[in-house]
């Protein structure tokens, strides 16, 4: 049986998602991959039960609270991004704080409507270790001094291209940072073409949200790197750059109906005659 990239990562998160839930039944409390996969893997079985996103995010908000992990777990572990099946299809679950608030139960539903363990990183202090100061704890992010600068590495690129995008699904669209936009959604209107190769252009790990039906401008870079697009969509499967990969790529685009990709194919065969 063969599996593409995105069965091997779920079978990933399964394996280490058993390994947590092993531990924590001996009484050990859970490092920050571990915590991550139990809680990915909780959502993505609550989305093949039948459940909504809302829903699945709850199951997953619940699973685990700060005292099932080692200390600074909680201070580290501030937002889970794990991409899940619906019923309606593929939906990124974004889970801001994921560990469930002391005292807020164990139930399915625990922590769905718990304003401070959703958006407050005070609700999950107990994973601090005593006397910790917040700018100390594990995994802090701490700014340089007015006379450190910056590493130019390290800084924003600037935006290469600007494009439109109108979400014409019924439900929300969410697009995360190094996703190759090229792919992203077929129901997302844009021009593909202008988009090939390119991303985000937005810090790592974050996304950006297309509403039903609405139309916003994002910003694109390049993707950087080896510029080599495995998984996605599928409609690359390789080097961004080797001769004919872009034609192909709208090709198979247009085919499988990814609005925005026919009338990209279409001006560049007049631009090519």
């Amino acid at each position: 049986m063969r599996l593409g990239p995105t069965e091997r990562d779920r079978l990933l998160i399964f394996g280490t998602a058993e390994l947590a839930r092993a531990r924590r039944a001996r009484g050990l409390r859970l490092n920050v991959p571990e915590a991550t996969a139990l809680i990915a893997d909780t959502v993505c079985e609550a989305a093949r039960d039948g459940l909504r996103l809302a829903e699945a995010i709850a199951a997953g908000r619940a699973a685990l609270g700060p005292e099932d992990v080692l200390p600074g777990v909680a201070d580290v572990l501030t937002e889970i991004q794990v991409e899940a099946v619906f019923e309606d299809g593929s939906r990124l679950a974004v889970l801001p704080f994921p560990l469930r608030s002391p005292g807020s139960g164990d139930g399915p539903g625990a922590g769905a409507g718990d304003s401070a363990g959703a958006g407050d990183p005070a609700g999950h202090g107990a994973g601090t270790p005593d006397g910790a100061d917040a700018d100390t704890a594990p995994g802090a992010v701490l700014p340089a001094g007015p006379d450190e600068g910056t590493d130019a590495a390290y800084a924003p690129r600037p935006a290469a291209l600007s494009l439109t995008v109108r979400n014409t699904a019924a439900v929300p669209v969410s697009v995360t940072s190094h996703f190759h936009f090229f792919e992203a959604n077929p129901r997302l209107e844009f021009d593909r073409a202008a988009a090939y190769g390119m991303r985000l252009a937005v810090p790592a790990g974050s996304s950006v949200r297309f509403d039903p039906g609405g139309i916003r401008t994002v910003e694109l870079v390049p993707l950087g790197g080896d510029r080599i697009a495995i998984g996605f969509a599928g409609l690359v499967d390789g080097p961004l750059d080797a001769p004919g990969a872009r034609a192909e790529a709208l090709r198979r685009a247009a085919a499988c109906g990814y609005l925005g990709a026919a009338a990209s194919d279409a001006r560049r065969e007049e631009g090519e005659a």
